[in-house]
């Protein structure tokens, strides 16, 4: 059973306690703060200096110090800069380069590789990224070829005093002629988890030689969008070609080639179900009919033409023809970042919001809303609040999350951004936003950060405002997010509710959340309701 958590929350470590910039004392304690991580994280202590030198109300006696530090920042990030495009290290390169372009520093043209220059360079020889003529319009044999089985030996292990033959199965395909393969992380996770104590040993076995193992190493894995890129030696009897998966539309015909249960060189056939599951934190998915197994995770999921669309990786067991695949966009932003090595982590702001949209005529998508932004939060320290609508990045127009997920899958942690927004009076600003790194649940972030009423606008989607001065656990509903679990279940504004229970599960993955209420849609009826919500989706970031 899942663990309670206690009523003493653990105070944030992270957490950025705002400045009172009227108070000398407050701005000079933030100059000192600063100083303590320039040197070990000088892109937040660039942001927060220029956050401090931008708020006019800085006693001026403090002026020059903070003109000091932000330039010994600048000079900082510039020659990281340096160090990172002398080593070759062009993705960290660029990161730096973006912050300097974000707090317009005066001198941006002067550096060796502008950002045109440095994306190219980021791109060269990464596999995968582009065509090879052989993919296009190839027979079905040879694309059977272009796939391997991705083998996992753990070993023996023992039950009831028997030993047997213990490992994991999964699929693959070549993307480059010498030996790139790409395969889902949950395939190849015992052999990167540092808490898997056990044995493990990686190999592949191809299409055509299904009894040779020939060992592979792991190049780079991201277990947020289940994908890892592995390096064999060997020449790749078939390279496949990665497509669009904008080119698809439901009921599209798609094929899946993998080694279900084992049983290699197996092509089933389908339509795309869906292409807007909500099943990553980072992102949506496809839904397809084709026939999945254990053993297909990693595979292709191709077009009429032969061009991966996407990469199988789970069915739900005892649901014939449910079965999920990782839209290919997502794989081609990740791969720079794979190629480069490692463990890929993912940016995020500290923030909650959906889709906001214009209804009636002329209905669109206009960005995302803010919902929600975690005290003590990088977006919060920016100045962003609940009520805002996040419009652009970086000058890239953002409409919808599915937007704002894309741009950062393109980005790594301790970044930043310029972020354009209009506010709930419709006022138009742009403020700077530092990433850091997203952590496993940001819903159990947030409820560590805040008050459990504050925390319930992610966790169920109600705002709750207090009713009783005597019993902190009575409650009116101030607002309801509309799709969320509390407009499911039929709560309406002003209803009364009392937060019964909370509980967070061992591995921080949901909270399960017992709560008294009278809903109006009921008559007011007394009702008790059990809630398990996730602490992660897309809609964190």
């Amino acid at each position: 059973m899942s663990s309670r958590v206690k009523e003493k929350k653990k105070k944030p470590v992270d957490a950025i306690v705002p400045v009172n910039y009227t108070s000398e004392d407050a701005v000079n304690y933030e100059i000192q703060s600063i100083k303590k991580i320039l040197e070990k994280e000088p892109l937040q202590a660039l942001w927060r200096t220029k956050i401090l030198m931008a708020e006019s109300k800085v006693k001026s006696s403090a002026t020059s110090s903070v003109q000091n530090l932000y330039s010994d920042c600048e000079k900082r990030i510039v020659s990281r800069y340096k160090k990172d495009v002398s080593k070759k290290n062009y993705i960290s390169a660029l990161r730096y380069f973006e912050a300097l372009e974000a707090v317009e520093y005066k001198d941006l043209s002067s550096l060796s590789v502008q950002k045109e220059e440095l994306n190219e360079r980021i791109n060269k020889n990464v596999p995968g990224l582009s065509i090879t003529k052989e993919s296009l319009n190839t027979k079905v044999s040879d694309l059977i070829k272009g796939t391997v089985t991705v083998f996992v030996d753990k070993g023996i292990k023992v039950e009831h005093g028997v030993g047997y033959n213990d490992g994991v199965l999964g699929s693959g395909f070549f993307i480059s002629k010498n030996g790139y393969i790409i395969t889902n992380h949950h395939v190849i996770t015992d052999c990167v988890d540092p808490e898997y104590e056990g044995f493990a040993r990686l190999y592949i076995r191809l299409a055509d030689d299904p009894e040779t193992r020939i060992p592979a190493k792991i190049i780079g894995y991201d277990k947020n969008v289940d994908l890892a890129l592995l390096k064999t030696e060997v020449d790749a009897p078939y390279v496949f070609n990665l497509g669009s998966s904008s080119d698809l539309d439901v009921g599209d015909k798609v094929y899946a080639i993998g080694s279900p249960l084992g049983l290699d060189r197996t092509l089933t056939s389908g339509i795309i179900s869906s292409k807007d599951r909500d099943l990553f934190s980072t992102g949506k998915v496809f839904q397809i009919d084709a026939a999945v197994n254990s053993g297909n995770s990693g595979g292709p999921l191709i077009d009429e033409q032969g061009n991966v669309q996407a990469v199988v990786f789970a069915g739900v067991p005892l649901y014939q023809g449910l079965n999920f695949a990782i839209p290919v966009e997502y794989l081609r932003y990740e791969l720079p970042i794979l190629f480069s090595g490692g463990n890929r982590t993912h940016p995020w702001m500290a923030a909650y919001g959906k889709t906001k949209k214009l209804y009636g005529m002329g209905a669109a998508n206009i960005g995302v809303n803010l919902c929600y932004v975690m005290p003590g939060g990088y977006a919060s320290f920016s100045g962003l609040a609940a009520g805002d609508t996040i419009t652009s990045i970086n000058g890239e127009r953002i409409t919808t999350t599915d937007d704002l997920t894309n741009n950062f899958l393109k980005r790594i942690p301790n970044s930043i951004i310029k972020v354009g927004i209009t506010n709930a009076e419709g006022k138009q600003t742009t403020k700077l936003v530092y990433l850091g790194k997203r952590p496993k649940s940001p819903g159990y972030e947030v409820y560590t950060h805040d008050v459990i009423a504050q925390a319930l606008i992610p966790l169920l989607g109600m705002d709750l405002v207090p009713s009783s001065t005597t019993n902190k656990k009575l409650y009116n509903i101030r607002s309801i997010i509309k799709g969320s679990a509390a407009d499911e279940a039929g709560f309406s504004e002003n209803d009364p509710v009392q937060i019964l229970k909370t509980e967070i599960s061992e591995d921080n993955d949901y909270a399960s959340i017992q709560i008294y209420a009278k809903k109006r849609k009921n008559g007011f009826l007394d009702i008790a309701l059990g809630f398990q919500a996730p602490l992660d989706s897309p809609y964190y970031f």
